[in-house]
Order: structure tokens, then C-alpha cells, then sequence
């Protein structure tokens, strides 16, 4: 359960949990420690202080990964390089520099509106820790941009991006996706990791036994797969909901009524295919209780390696040819595919809780920043990006900040 708290309490919060009218467990829990609301700007000074209370993992295999290829950070190469490269050909750039515990950014190119984004995660977990000082660059759009290999001359700059590839040298941070519904949780969206698990649908039993997908025309293999829906209409039900890369198509296929996402879990199985890069429908497609059908991709989430074909989700050939073989299978084989259902939304509950976001991204500022070869610099068109006003409550932190005159 997550609560979203619109106000701070300095000690003794009292929790009850209750089943019927009954207590469940050691409730009521009264915490001693000061609990502050999202908006109070009282970042714990000690960042191994923070992450032992934040239970982090010790090490994140994909970041371990991703920074093999930079061994140290030249700041001043990228400075050069990456403006001249990257924000001309992609245009979705965000220059950003954290330093004393403020967030600094210029846009560089014109497809940057995701950075709100970046910016509100940023912003929150300066709130709850002291970042590093640090400077990287973020592609705010869809696809991984370097691809220049470690022995390549010149090698591959170090640009962070939400998706990754494996032909790309992109560091990957936490979706803005999944990373927005954990800040919104309880205020501004309807699917977020937690409301997802609380609406699975019937029970797997009553579920339908048939394979579903909905979605937009961003990816070619999505309209083959509304021609197998037409064409084996006993196992797969397939629709296209919008159509803008191919429109030609839209009179030959038809178009899909939106359907809410808690209805999806009506069914039994779930395909999921790439949209212009991995679908970021993935994770929640993993919280509910139905199997996930996986496209084999060439592109990832930060998650990924954590999950395994056939214990967490089957896998489905690119081209989706053994697609409808595969619905047999587990039509034939439902305790399997009921086992493997639960085995990846378990590790999914495991791999997408809210503190292990926020422990990621903190844990790529911190590899990078230990990587750079000089120190940031606030750069020339940089503007702070300020921390929300505390409109609705009193923040008072107890944690003493020197004035940085004293610093």
C-alpha cells in the first residue's frame, strides 16, 4: 500500500491496519521518526545514511553494464562533441548540470517538452538526498542515440537515455513513464504500479482464455498482428486504437474502441510488442495477473536484465511467426503459464517498487559523478530550475543545512 502524505509530521505518526475492525499484525505502528510530505525540501545529508534507510540494492547489474564503456567522463570533450552531434540530428537534448544540490539545465534542440519530466525527478530526490555534483547530458526522446563501440576512434560519449539497445552505448535510467506514475501516485494518473495490482481482473480461471492487444500503429509487426487476430479470432484479439504512421491501413484493418487498461486483465494473455522502441506498457503488463507474451527486441528498459523467457514471460519471435503457437501452449499448459504469470509479476514487484527508482537514478548520478575527469560547471544558457513552492504545509526540517555562507 502507498500512502501520499499533503502534509509533514515531526514524530509519533500513528498507522493503523485493520482487517474488518481487528488489527492486523503489530498494528498500530507509531513512527518515531520525522515523516515529511513530497513537496518538504529536506534532503538527508548523508547519502549512505539515505540509502540504508532506502533498503538500495548494493549494485544494479545494468548500471554496472552500462558504464563499462566509460571508464572516466571528459567533460570537456563532450562539451564539444555532444551539442554538434546529437541535439541537430535528435533534437530531444537536455544539458544538465547538479550542483550543491541545485538542478541547472539548458535545452538543446527543439523536441525537448519531455524535460518536465526529468526535471520533477531530479527535483524530488534533491528533496530526500544531497546528489552529487554532476554534468551529463539526457536524450528526452525515444531512441538510444550513440552507438559508437569502446574501441571505435574517437569511442562513445556517455548520453543518458530512458531506453536502451544493444547496438547503442546509452546509459538507461527508470522510464519517464514509470517514473512519472510513482511520483503522481494518488494525485495526477489513474495507472500507476500499485493501483495496476489492486485491478487484475477476475480470477485467472474465469479469465478469458485468449491473447490481447491494443495499442497505437507505431510498429509494422502491430498490424500483422491485427490480420492474425482476424484470422484466429479463438486466440488472439488485436486492435489498432490510433492510427499516424499508417494510416493507409486504417481502412483495411478497422480501428479499435479505447479500452480502459484495467480491462486488459479480463484475459489471459497479454502480447506485447515494440512500439518505436521497447513499449512502456511492459511493467504493468507484468503487475497484473494475466501472461505476458514478449516480442523478442533489440531494446530495454533498466529492468530487464533482471528478467528471464520462460520463467517471467514467454518469449515470442520478432516477426511474431510462432506467436499463435505460443497461445496454444499455454492454453494446453495452463498451470505452467499460470506459474510463470505470478513468477513475473513477482519479480516485477520486486524490480518496480517506488524506493527503487529513486535508489537507481541515485545510483547512476553517483557512478557518473565518480567518473568525471573534472568538475561541472553551470554552462552558458543554463537556467535553474526551481524547486516547487511548499503552498499547502509548513515544512520544517529537522535535519540542520549549514547556510552555504558558513560552508
Amino acid at each position: 500500500m502507498r500512502y501520499r502524505m499533503y502534509g509533514s509530521v515531526t514524530k509519533g505518526l500513528k498507522i493503523e491496519i485493520l482487517y474488518g475492525d481487528q488489527h492486523v499484525a503489530q498494528s498500530p505502528y507509531i513512527l518515531k521518526e520525522p515523516v515529511y510530505h513530497e513537496y518538504c525540501d529536506c534532503p538527508e545529508e548523508d547519502p549512505e545514511v539515505w540509502q540504508d534507510m532506502m533498503s538500495c540494492p548494493s549494485q544494479e547489474p545494468q548500471i554496472t553494464e552500462d558504464f563499462i564503456s566509460f571508464p572516466t567522463i571528459d567533460l570537456q570533450r563532450m562539451l564539444k562533441e555532444i551539442p554538434a552531434k546529437f541535439s541537430q540530428t535528435r533534437g530531444a537534448l537536455v544539458h544538465y548540470t547538479i550542483l550543491d544540490n541545485h538542478i541547472y539545465r539548458r535545452s538543446l534542440g527543439k523536441y525537448t517538452d519531455f524535460k518536465m519530466f526529468s526535471d520533477e525527478m531530479f527535483l524530488s530526490l534533491a528533496r530526500k538526498v544531497r546528489l552529487p555534483d554532476v554534468e551529463f547530458y539526457l536524450n528526452v526522446g525515444d531512441w538510444p542515440v550513440e552507438h559508437r563501440k569502446a574501441n571505435d576512434t574517437p569511442g562513445p560519449v556517455p548520453v543518458i537515455s530512458w531506453c536502451g539497445s544493444v547496438d547503442s552505448r546509452d546509459i538507461v535510467l527508470p522510464t519517464y513513464d514509470v517514473t512519472h506514475s510513482t511520483l503522481e501516485t494518488l494525485r495526477g494518473v489513474t495507472n500507476d504500479l500499485l493501483s495496476i495490482q489492486g485491478n487484475t481482473g477476475p480470477f485467472w480461471e474465469n479469465k478469458t482464455e485468449r491473447a490481447l492487444f491494443r495499442g497505437r500503429d507505431s510498429r509494422e509487426e502491430r498490424l500483422h498482428l491485427v490480420k492474425l487476430s482476424k484470422e484466429n479470432p479463438e486466440l488472439l484479439d488485436a486492435g489498432i486504437t490510433g492510427y499516424f504512421f499508417f494510416r493507409e491501413k486504417e481502412k483495411e484493418l478497422g480501428k479499435a474502441q479505447l479500452m480502459g487498461f484495467f480491462d486488459f486483465f479480463k484475459y489471459k494473455y497479454q502480447v506485447n510488442v515494440d512500439g518505436t522502441v521497447a513499449a512502456y506498457r511492459f511493467p504493468y503488463l507484468l503487475l497484473g495477473d494475466s501472461l505476458v507474451l514478449k516480442q523478442d527486441s533489440q531494446y530495454y528498459e533498466h529492468f530487464y536484465i533482471g528478467l528471464k523467457p520462460w520463467k517471467h514471460y514467454v518469449p515470442v519471435k520478432r516477426n511474431l511467426e510462432d506467436l499463435l503457437e505460443k497461445i496454444k501452449w499455454a492454453k494446453e499448459n495452463d498451470e505452467e503459464a499460470r506459474k510463470i504469470a505470478k513468477e513475473g509479476q513477482l519479480m516485477a514487484r520486486e524490480l518496480l517498487q517506488p524506493h527503487r527508482f529513486y535508489c537507481y537514478y541515485y545510483k547512476v548520478l553517483q557512478k557518473y559523478a565518480e567518473r568525471q575527469a573534472s568538475k561541472p560547471e553551470i554552462r552558458d544558457g543554463m537556467e535553474l530550475v526551481p524547486q516547487p513552492d511548499d503552498r499547502d504545509s509548513v515544512c520544517s526540517c529537522h535535519r540542520k543545512k549549514p547556510l552555504r555562507e558558513d560552508l
